[in-house]
């Protein structure tokens, strides 16, 4: 009669599981003692998830690398990294040269949009600055 009323599920609010209950049941999934499911079950949590969620913000395991972060990684492991880290920088340097060739050519187009200009409407669009000018060393002048 008592392991039925233990067995019984018991409605609770996440308010109602201490800082502690949560820690000790997430420890024993870690340890590999139980299941989510299982550990759900035992303790009567109604939803396996809510133990889920427990894992994600109190476990060791690293949720984004889908890897635990206290276990140190084989060196296949580590290999198989560098190697995805490899062709992700790869891809990215192939994105950021054709961005760089596209803004070249732009640039090119620019320059010559800027030269068609000046001489069909026959105005300087550009400033032709000599070396020995800058306004900043004018102003420097000044200041002194």
């Amino acid at each position: 009669m008592r392991e039925n009323l233990e067995t019984k599920y018991v409605k609770r609010t996440q308010k109602d599981y201490s800082m502690s209950f949560k820690l000790e049941v997430v420890k024993e999934i870690e340890r590999g003692e139980f299941s989510i499911g299982a550990a759900a079950r035992k303790y009567g949590i109604q939803n396996p998830t809510t133990v889920t969620m427990w894992l994600r913000k109190y476990g060791k395991f690293d949720w984004e690398n889908q890897t635990p972060s206290n276990m140190p990684k084989t060196p296949e492991q580590k290999i198989l990294e560098l190697e995805q880290k490899v062709k992700l920088l790869e891809k990215q340097k192939a994105f950021l040269e054709k961005q760089v060739e596209t803004s070249d050519k732009k640039a090119i187009i620019f320059d010559m949009m800027i030269e068609l200009a000046e001489k069909e409407y026959q105005i300087p669009i550009r400033k032709n600055y000599s070396p020995g000018q800058s306004t900043n060393s004018e102003y420097n002048k000044k200041k002194q």
